[in-house]
């Protein structure tokens, strides 16, 4: 039988049975679909990770008190336990690294924005050395950042975020307004450009005042971290020696202690992401597996099923000249013609609820050629190889025996 007719004759019998054929289906369209959302959202986040979140760049690295990712809870009780960095370390950091171009420490904290009689919660408030915009590649929009003078004299002046010129002080010109955080009033000299959401959360509600401002008004115990941009991304790993060497000496370590302190780089925490993805996708693909192995069962059985119905046909197409091979060809055609049709129904829904759930919560989604391949390809196996045995029971029928069917 040619090629053509035998898939004919494949979709006509799926056709036939539409409702026990997509109960057939449902199998692998859960596995396929499955699989292809979860490969859709772990790029797009890998991407979405690696280009708002940790975007630090090849030649920054962070020192802070413990790990800005920490996954298990006596590891992080633990850290909390660690000597505070202080000002001090970052003067002395500065004053040593020499293969860094740059060296920075910020504090932080959430409070209310007021301006006139209109007020912004939940605010980010940054307390920022003046060359942190060099080191964090940040631009202004309006006005200027502020500058060493002003940071080492603890000038009562701000940067403001988008969020807070836009719903706060336009249409009026944000420059040489006044803002008040906390009781203080802020004179505002710049406002950075807009750079839109993190997963959700604004990251221009922000305001930025400098370090020595923020640390005068807000006299808490809170570690700084100390940012490092270093000459190049060659001299990235002789930048951080000479800080661990600085960190180590100021807390007189020994040589045999381990560092309690952390230095991290834009590599360390998408290493971190890519552990917390690839276990996620990993889970994802097992629980897929089984619904492919559930949906092949079900092929078979419906196979068996539709050998039994379609005996005397066996027979007379056998006494009519066709081999055993012929049969046994058709009805592997029709087993992976079934899951071949599951699975494009699978990557239409996997495609769909990817990007549906990505449009509805703000959650970032890519899709992969590799993966639509793929599960068609594993979709159209998963037949193939449920539909071996109720394909060679087909062909092995005695043409006698099975025209003497009803």
């Amino acid at each position: 039988m040619p090629l053509r007719e035998t898939i004919r004759l494949a979709l006509a019998a799926l056709w036939a049975h539409k409702l026990r054929s997509l109960l057939t289906l449902l199998g692998i369209i859960i596995g396929v679909s499955s699989v292809i959302a979860v490969v859709s959202f772990v790029d797009g986040l890998n991407k979405y990770v690696a280009e708002k979140i940790f975007n630090l760049g090849a030649d920054v690295f962070i020192a802070s008190k413990a790990q800005l990712v920490i996954t298990d809870m006596d590891a992080w009780l633990e850290r909390q336990k660690r000597r505070n960095l202080k000002v001090e370390d970052f003067q002395a950091v500065e004053e040593a690294c020499g293969e860094c171009k740059w060296v920075g420490a910020t504090l932080g904290r959430q409070s209310e924005v007021i301006f006139g009689n209109n007020s912004l919660r939940d605010v980010r408030i940054a307390g920022w050395s003046y060359r942190m915009p060099f080191i964090y590649d940040m631009e202004v929009e309006w006005g200027r950042f502020y500058g060493q003078d002003e940071d080492s004299r603890s000038a009562m002046v701000a940067v403001v975020g988008w969020d807070i010129y836009e719903q706060l002080i336009a249409p009026r010109d944000p420059l040489g307004q006044v803002i008040r955080v906390d009781g203080g009033v802020f004179e505002v000299i710049g406002v950075i450009e807009k750079r839109g959401s993190t997963l959700g959360r604004s990251r221009d509600s922000l305001v930025m005042m400098p370090l020595n401002t923020y640390r005068k008004r807000y006299r808490g115990r809170t570690s700084l971290r100390i940012w490092g941009k270093a000459n190049g991304e060659e001299n990235l790993d002789l930048a951080m020696d000479q800080t661990r060497q600085v960190l180590r000496a100021r807390r007189q370590l020994k040589y045999a202690d381990e560092d309690d302190f952390a230095l991290e780089t834009n590599a360390s925490f998408l290493a971190i992401w890519a552990g917390i993805s690839s276990a996620f996708f990993a889970t994802i693909i097992a629980i897929a597996s089984i619904a492919l192995v559930v949906g092949g069962i079900v092929i078979m059985n419906m196979m068996l099923v539709t050998v039994t119905e379609r005996t005397r046909e066996i027979g007379i197409r056998k006494a009519l000249g066709a081999r055993r091979r012929d049969i046994l060809w058709q009805f592997l055609f029709e087993s992976s013609a079934l899951a071949f049709v599951g699975g494009a129904l699978g990557v239409a829904f996997g495609l769909g609820l990817a990007f549906g759930v990505s449009g509805y919560f703000g959650l970032p989604a890519a899709v992969q050629v590799w993966s639509i391949a793929g599960g068609l390809i594993v979709s159209t196996g998963v037949g193939l190889f449920f539909g071996v045995y109720p394909a060679n029971q087909a062909a092995q029928l005695d043409p006698v025996d099975a025209l003497r069917a009803e």
